[in-house]
């Protein structure tokens, strides 16, 4: 894929009114949340679960790329056919996530790095071969009283440069995903400054890795309080101190911000985007929108429950949360 090509990916992942749906989620973590619900911890499960999500009437209207976990990407449908070919046939463009996951850093009590560049251009060969136009990669910053460490801010920034330029390499644009977490009592001010630092280690990474800023699609946390601080502030302080954050941060180059959702409550996670959007939209060069799993899937998880007898309803449930999402990305 050429350069053009890369670039006009990342636009068609960014379309106005459209963002992303992640359901990469791992094992462990999918199972957990069958086992809360009580539904069987199994491939076939999974798979049907999966299967609902892709196979959504109409999701293309609001979602243009979905971010699939390496079993899913491999698995066959039901019926024999492939995972894949729902996602094209709905419109929405394949995705799939490439980090083997966060670890504990060496030297570092508390804080994490992602892994996973081992063996990662012959992978990705692979999933483009396969029909995947873009991947992601994920790293997780805690916040404490110590945390996050300058080791640990470049270490995940190095990591996610050296995964963006591998992925440019073999054609596939890359989600560059630093999300600084929620855990933790911190306030929003806080928040702000470990974002904006992690932001700029990104980006001074990225461009030391010769990756083109054009290609890529950024996902990075909203500024949030911590869950466990006494002052939450409201949607209007979280949407203004965002986008200031990003404004300080973000290369005019990159052409969109695809929220993760992070653990928020699935309304708020709307109300805060379409707050961004109403007040900044055209003040912006770059498009804010959605690359949300647990604020997209949460009702319908809850409603299919296991049963594929609730396959149509929980596929509803699924269109209005990315139709909703959809209106917040335009304002």
């Amino acid at each position: 894929m050429s350069i053009h090509e890369r670039a006009a990916t990342a636009q068609a992942l960014m379309a106005e009114g459209r963002g992303l749906l992640a359901m990469d989620e791992s094992l462990p973590t999918c199972d957990q949340r069958f086992e809360a619900l009580g539904i069987a911890q199994t491939p076939e499960k999974r798979r049907d679960y999966r299967e609902l999500l892709l196979s959504t009437p109409g999701l293309g209207r609001y979602i243009s790329g979905v971010i699939l976990f390496d079993e899913t990407f491999r698995q066959a449908r039901a019926d024999g056919g492939s995972m894949l070919e729902l996602a094209t046939r709905n419109g929405i463009i394949p995705g799939i996530k490439v980090d083997t996951g966060a670890k504990p850093m060496a030297l570092h009590p508390g804080e994490r790095v992602t892994e996973g560049l081992d063996g990662l251009r012959e992978r990705l060969a692979f999933y483009y071969s396969k029909g995947a136009r873009f991947a992601k990669w994920r790293c997780a910053i805690a916040i404490s009283a110590q945390a996050p460490s300058r080791g640990c801010l470049t270490a995940n920034a190095m990591g996610l440069a050296r995964y963006a330029a591998l992925c440019q390499e073999a054609g596939l644009v890359p989600i560059v995903e630093p999300e600084v977490l929620m855990d933790g009592d911190h306030d929003l001010r806080r928040c702000f400054w470990v974002t904006e630092r992690a932001l700029h280690a990104v980006f001074e990474a990225l461009y030391a890795q010769r990756v083109d800023l054009a290609s890529i699609i950024l996902k990075p946390n909203m500024v949030l309080p911590g869950k466990a601080c006494p002052e939450q502030d409201g949607v209007q302080a979280v949407a203004d101190a965002t986008v200031q954050c990003l404004l300080g941060a973000v290369p005019a180059s990159v052409p969109g911000v695809a929220f993760l959702s992070g653990g928020q409550p699935f309304e708020l996670a709307t109300q805060r985007l379409k707050a961004m959007n109403q007040a900044y939209q055209d003040k912006l060069p770059w498009r804010l929108t959605f690359s949300y799993s647990r604020a997209l899937q949460e009702p319908v998880l809850a409603l299919w429950h296991g049963d594929n007898g609730n396959k149509a309803q929980a596929q509803q449930a699924l269109l209005e949360r990315a139709a909703a999402n959809s209106a917040a990305s335009l304002g």
